[in-house]
């Protein structure tokens, strides 16, 4: 399959040895309907991939059946770790964690319920490990509830069980120098993802809405630590329509993907040499 078959939103790419592993929201249960599954599409040049293989399944019980969003996996202690973004059956929205000996699943629940706040509505969640190998869980607290969408941190137990710390804001949505509102006084925060490059410095994108639609920005940290200030640049990484992106690197250097165009049942994964 070429990527402009694959339907999916929030796209999430990790390289294990010469194969490439490919994550996101599936398309046409991100919105409506029930969903009960996962994928993962995997390639060896990053233009050819194989038809979608299911990573994780619904079993009966499971506290979600609406809404699977943004999973990205991670590899730390030895285990690969899927954040998801999931939608309670009470209303409730926030990223749970499951677990998986391999990238090619099967992902099982690892977290007791969501990592981020129970009282927020909260999406997009991350990993971050400090320099001290402290990690932290960065998500998206939605504008839906607060207006003006911000991106927030706690930090997690060693073991990633649970968050042991209260949240704390690194920026709102009203804060982009480019920022246009999505409906009156409300600002949106998507898709929260750290990069640190070659340099050092410690780099986050995130997405919203500008004059010229969905857009990827960039943030940079004043201590290149997730405590530092954070500015963000005057113009959008990516203004054509598209967003929620992560950056992967290869042998030929860094790749940004994000789905485009941001419109539901249209959207795919799209690959940029940055």
């Amino acid at each position: 399959m070429k990527l402009r078959r694959i339907n999916l939103r929030d796209p999430f790419i990790i390289k294990e040895n010469s194969r490439y592993y490919l994550y996101g929201t599936y398309g046409k249960t991100a919105f409506i309907g029930r969903p009960k599954r996962l994928f993962v599409y995997e390639s060896d040049d990053l233009v050819n991939f194989t038809k979608k293989k299911t990573v994780f399944k619904r079993e009966k019980g499971f506290f979600s059946s609406k809404w699977y969003w943004a999973p990205e996996v991670h590899f730390y202690n030895s285990k690969y770790y899927m954040f998801v973004t999931f939608a309670s059956k009470e209303g409730g929205l926030g990223t749970s964690l499951l677990v998986s000996s391999s990238l090619e699943g099967p992902f099982i629940p690892f977290s007791k319920g969501y990592l981020t706040p129970p009282n927020f509505r909260a999406l997009d969640g991350t990993l971050y490990i400090s320099k001290e190998n402290i990690p932290y869980l960065v998500f998206c607290h939605e504008w839906r509830q607060i207006k003006d969408g911000t991106i927030e941190y706690v930090r997690l137990s060693p073991d990633l069980k649970e968050a042991i710390s209260e949240p704390k804001i690194l920026f709102k949505g009203s804060d982009a120098p480019f920022k246009k509102a999505y409906v009156k006084d409300c600002y949106v925060t998507d898709g929260p993802f750290f990069i640190r490059t070659d340099d050092n410095r410690l780099h986050l994108l995130w997405s919203t809405f500008s004059k010229d639609g969905y857009v990827v920005a960039l943030a940079h940290s004043s201590n290149d630590e997730i405590d530092g200030e954070w500015s963000i640049d005057t113009l959008p990484l990516y203004k054509n329509n598209g967003g929620h992106a992560m950056i992967f690197k290869d042998d030929k250097g860094y790749k940004l993907v994000l789905h485009t165009p941001n419109i539901p049942f249209f959207e795919h994964p799209k690959i940029i040499d940055i």
